[in-house]
């Protein structure tokens, strides 16, 4: 049976871009439909994260002109992540798999035949892994490689080098529907699911058209939520910290009352303020991590709706 076909593409601002990669995008999907890889019903599915510019209507002008374009906007800006799963979420009952892909041509799309390939002979996830990063600046490399290897220390299972370029078919897609967490980090959250996996390499380019919408902070928000997503280890070094530091306290105790009645205490302010901003320094980054965990579960139990689907450029599919 030959597998259907969506791509998923998250956009956020992208109308610099989307006019030039949609037609690779269709090329790509045009030329797997050729050799018989997939199904004549495959789509590429462009989902519109709250854009401010023209995006919509560009994704709406090009499902106008092909039927292998469709697209279902987002009602108000929600993240990549969860662009990503709406998404995702909106094609599952539709096709066999999915190839979740950024906009801005960066990944070489060429490397989704090679991901149904994979997904032919049996594997259910297939993982776009970046071969190397020489077009990233030495601080980009250092950074996301140092966090990977964070990841992997903290005790998340990723895939190193894996962003969100990957395949996963509909069997996945549907057991990932059971994950209900709000703070999502589809990295980490889809080796979670299981099933069998594999990895496919490829070269990742400079961006075609427009600018990078993944400032620093947004990359430290999205590590953040990575790490306190899917590992307790940094609750756990807390209390590791804590019981050396109550060990090394009760050695100093003990040192400053043989001192005192030895005769050799020095009266001195120096060591004490050292002491005393050492610990309120720990304190207070203990409290800060404790905090990022408990503002995580006040997100959780609201249970609000990761995103809501407020057009289609079809609007028979709504139904």
């Amino acid at each position: 049976m030959i597998p259907i076909l969506y791509i998923v593409i998250p956009c956020y601002n992208e109308e610099e871009v989307l006019p030039v990669t949609s037609g690779m995008f269709l090329e790509e999907l045009e030329t797997l439909i050729e050799k018989g890889k997939i199904s004549g019903e495959s789509r590429i599915l462009f989902v519109d994260d709250g854009s401010k510019d023209k995006t919509w209507s560009i994704i709406g002008g090009l499902s106008e002109k092909d039927s292998h374009f469709v697209g279902i906007s987002l009602s108000r800006n929600r993240g990549h992540q969860n662009a990503v799963l709406a998404g995702l979420m909106d094609s599952m009952d539709k096709c066999d798999i999915t190839v979740s892909v950024d906009c801005d041509g960066q990944d070489d799309i060429t490397a989704i035949e090679k991901m149904v390939d994979e997904y032919i002979n049996g594997s259910q996830v297939v993982y776009g892994v970046r071969s190397r990063r020489d077009n990233d600046t030495f601080f980009k490399r250092f950074t996301a490689e140092s966090f990977y290897k964070l990841l992997g220390v903290m005790g998340a299972e990723v895939v190193y080098n894996h962003a969100d370029y990957r395949l996963i078919s509909a069997r996945v897609l549907k057991e990932l529907a059971e994950f209900g967490e709000v703070n999502l980090y589809l990295r980490g959250l889809i080796p979670l699911v299981g099933f069998k996996s594999s990895t496919v390499s490829y070269e990742r380019r400079e961006r075609i058209a427009g600018k990078s919408h993944y400032s620093l902070s947004k990359m430290a928000a999205l590590a953040l939520d990575g790490i306190t997503s899917l590992s307790v280890k940094p609750l756990r070094l807390i209390t590791s910290l804590g019981i050396i530091i109550s060990i090394i306290s009760f050695i100093g105790t003990i040192w400053a009352v043989a001192a005192h009645f030895s005769g050799a205490t020095v009266a001195g302010w120096a060591s004490l303020t050292c002491i005393v901003c050492f610990l309120g320094g720990i304190q207070l980054i203990s409290l800060g991590v404790i905090g990022e965990y408990i503002g995580k579960i006040y997100m959780e139990v609201k249970h609000r709706p990761r995103y809501i689907i407020a057009e289609r450029t079809d609007e028979k599919d709504s139904h």
